[in-house]
This record gives structure tokens, sequence and C-alpha cells, in this order.
């Protein structure tokens, strides 16, 4: 990226299921998370390009690991002077959070409207003071899917006012399947809904609209990979920037990296319909929307100096304050009982795996008895990492590998050096550990680096100088 162009994905990780807003001369994003805690992660930027984390508006999940469940497709609102955001929980139902100031505090979580299998949500707010919200369908949960439904709401969000309204009915349009994630809009007098169909590997992304936001609506396919090597492209938001010029931010299924963010250029065309991209196929490269010219990216690296963790950290599941501290520049986690799959284990620590090839290191030492280390976990997990029995003897350990004693009782470096196609190879102080482990994508997210401690809760493990080298 340079001050003039940028290359795609923008957002090179796992930021799922993006949307996106402009306050001002500021862009805010967030993404699913699932049950990542803390989640809804609120991203800003000033350029569309350049990104960082500046805060979470979920903090609390569940106490045990659900993969897939949790927090899908937020939409990302701001209306009478406040931020909202609306998710839907399949087990749950449409949920919302709402903050005056986007770093936070944000308030608990509300149920719209409960029920199974209700997912992707989005409000709007129309000029004459109604309200509307409109949600897509899991047939894991409901049985049913292919359709939006849209909902009156009432204007402080309290509820829906209506039993619902099936505007779309994708099992009526040739070629439609999976159609989800709407974000409802209002353009010129218009009513639009923009929305994936397909499925996230092999889909594309459609644009509806109706003179009533009932309806009838037309529909069109405004991108699709075509010529290009950017599968599924779609599911994401509509945004405009100060100077009136209007942009698409959408997500590309990437495997074991997960949901990275492309922006898309986007014009209206005579026939008053958008179009993205290279007329309605991805580009891989343009100019910057917003020539500010600052660099940025989300937070990898930690020294482990601040405050708290890094807004880059999520647990698996809800965290119990005992299970870690920060002291003197290092992280220590405590030894804590769980499952052994790391997988399963709510008490790793981690962050979404670079979408290029990289080196991440970080040193540890291992006090009293345990085992803890540096994990890449997804449908499948590995590690490297030290272990102390109750006899005292320190040893390195990697998941598939025999165990080898540590000649010094110190502090190791460990990690993992990242190739392509996220090909692993775990390392000790240098050297390789056993024979490279390919990471695998979750349940509909990507890897993720951990860091993890493990044992009857006598141990620590004491982490420093966590850092990720990308290569250039």
């Amino acid at each position: 990226m340079t001050d003039r162009t940028y290359r795609n994905p923008v957002l090179n990780a796992d930021w799922s299921d993006p949307d996106v807003i402009r306050v001002g001369d500021d862009f805010y994003l967030t993404a699913s998370t699932f049950t990542k805690v803390p989640g809804l992660p609120i991203l800003h930027s000033r350029d569309l390009v350049n990104w960082t984390i500046i805060g979470h508006a979920y903090t609390r999940g569940h106490d045990d690991v659900r993969p897939g469940c949790g927090v899908w497709a937020p939409s990302l609102r701001h209306h009478d002077g406040r931020f909202w955001i609306f998710w839907g929980d399949p087990d749950v139902g449409v949920c919302w959070v709402s903050a005056e100031d986007p770093r936070g505090p944000w308030t608990e979580p509300h149920i719209v409207k409960p029920g199974l299998g209700l997912i992707d949500p989005c409000p709007l707010w129309d000029e004459d003071g109604q309200a509307y919200l409109v949600h897509g369908w899991a047939k894991s949960r409901a049985g049913v899917n292919n359709r939006l439904t849209l909902h009156r709401m009432a204007p402080d969000g309290s509820t829906v006012l209506d039993e619902g309204t099936l505007v779309i009915d994708a099992d009526l349009l040739p070629g439609y399947r999976t159609l989800e994630g709407p974000k409802l809009y209002k353009r010129d007098g218009m009513y639009w809904i923009f929305a994936p169909a397909g499925g996230v590997e092999q889909g594309w992304q459609s644009v509806f609209r109706a003179e009533s936001i009932f309806g009838p609506y037309e529909d069109r396919i405004v991108l699709e990979q075509g010529g290009t090597d950017v599968n599924g492209p779609h599911q994401g938001g509509w945004v405009d920037t100060p100077s009136g010029e209007h942009w698409f931010m959408h997500f590309q299924d990437r495997g074991p990296y997960g949901r990275v963010v492309h922006l898309q250029p986007m014009v209206w065309g005579e026939d008053d319909w958008p179009v993205m991209g290279n007329d309605g196929e991805p580009v891989a490269e343009y100019r910057v929307p917003v020539p500010v010219g600052e660099l940025a990216t989300p937070a990898t690296s930690d020294d482990f100096a601040g405050p708290g963790l890094g807004l880059q950290w999520s647990w698996q599941a809800n965290p119990d304050p005992s299970w870690w501290a920060l002291r003197d520049g290092t992280l220590r986690l405590a030894c804590v009982p769980g499952p052994d799959d790391l997988r399963a284990r709510p008490s790793v620590l981690g962050q979404r795996l670079p979408g290029v090839p990289c080196t991440v290191t970080v040193t540890l030492t291992l006090a009293g008895e345990g085992r803890a280390g540096l994990a890449v976990v997804g449908d499948t997990a590995a590690f490297v990492g030290l272990e102390r029995g109750a006899e005292g003897k320190l040893t390195l350990v990697r998941g598939d590998t025999q165990p080898v004693p540590v000649e010094q009782d110190g502090a190791v470096t460990i990690g993992a050096r990242i190739g392509a196609g996220a090909l692993v190879t775990f390392l000790a102080d240098g050297r390789e550990v056993g024979a490279p482990f390919q990471a695998t994508q979750g349940r509909w997210v990507g890897a993720v680096l951990g860091l993890f401690a493990a044992g009857d809760g006598t141990g620590e493990a004491i982490f420093e100088a966590f850092t990720v080298d990308i290569e250039r």
C-alpha cells in the first residue's frame, strides 16, 4: 500500500462478515466473532484501508467452547447520536448493543426478537420516524433458509411490532441458494437490500431494490468472481466518503486464514443500479479512497507492557480473572485444569492468523508443574511448548512428537513459521521441532495463534515478547 494505491485484501486476516459505516470523517467496522470473548471488535480508519482496533462491544459469552455459535454477522449503524450493533445468535435470537462512543462503554445485550435460527439482522430508521428490521434464517435451527424477513420495529429497538413479512423468497429466484447477510439502506426514496447468496466459498453479491420497503423487490448480481482469483466475493457493507464517493467492503473465504476483507470501488450506473469493482469483478488494487497517508494495521505483536491485554487477543469462552496477569512486561498464565484438546479449552488466549507468511515467536518460562506453549488452533490443533511433571524434570513438547529434555531449566523461545498455504513449522530456540503441521479453519472461522497453560493450578507459564514478523 502507498499513499495513492492499495492492494486487496485490506484486512488480511479473519474479520468475518464485516460491516462498515462512516460518521463524519471517521470510518468504523465490526465483524463476526462467534464464541470469542471479548467479541464484536470495533475497528477505526480514516481512509477505509488502514485500520486499528479500538475496542470491543461484547464482553461476555458462554462459559464453555461452542464452535460456530454466538455472534453471527453483525450490522453496525449510527442513529440518534448513538452507535448500534445488531447481530443474530442462532440459539437465542436477534440482539443489539449500543453506545455513544464507539470505544465504549456499550450497553448490555438486548434481545429484540427471540427465537431459533434468526441471523444476520440489520435495522433501518426511516425519515418518517418508523423503524424496521430485516434478517435471514439458519436452516440448522429454523429448518428454512434462502429467505429474508422484514419487521416493523419500535424506534428504540425494544421489540419488533409484527409477525414479520417475507420480503424475498430466493427459492423463487433461478439459481439462488443460501441468501443471507442482508444490509438494509434507503437512497433517493428507494429501499435497497444488499445480500449475498451462493455460499461463502463460491457465492456472489446481489442487490435488491423496491419503492416500498415491503417490496416487491427486483434483484441484480453486482459482484462475482468472474476471471479473478477472488472466490466467493460477498457479504459486507456499502459506505460513502465525505467527498461523496461510494465503496463496498466484503469478505473472501481463505480457508485456514478465515474471511479476509476486500475493498471495492462502487458507482451508481445510468440505470441506478450499483456497479462494484471492475464492472462487477473484484479489483486487485485501486486508489486509496481518502488519501490521508497514515499507515496502520490491527495489532499483532505484544510486549505485554500495557495495563490490560492487547485488543487483538480473545479467549475461546468466558475467561476467569484468575487465569492471567500482566506483570513486569510479561503475560502470566496459570496452569489451570481443562480439556487436553485445545479446541475445547476455554483458557486458550488467541489472535487471528495473519493471511500472509510470517514467523511468530514468544519466550516462555515454566514455573512449577504443568504444560504451556504456543498453539495453532482450528478444526485441528498443534502446539510447541514446555512441560514439567511432578518429578520436576523440564521437557520440550510438541503434541505429536516425543518430549525432548531441556538442558537448562530456564526460558525457551518457541515459535512457528507459517508458510504459504498456512503450513506451520514449529520452532524452539530457532530449531525446527517435528514435521510441518497444516493449519485448518475452524467452524466458520480461520485458525488462531494461541497461548495456553494447563495443569492442576499450581504451575505458571510466563510469556514475554510475543512477536509477529510478516514476510515482505
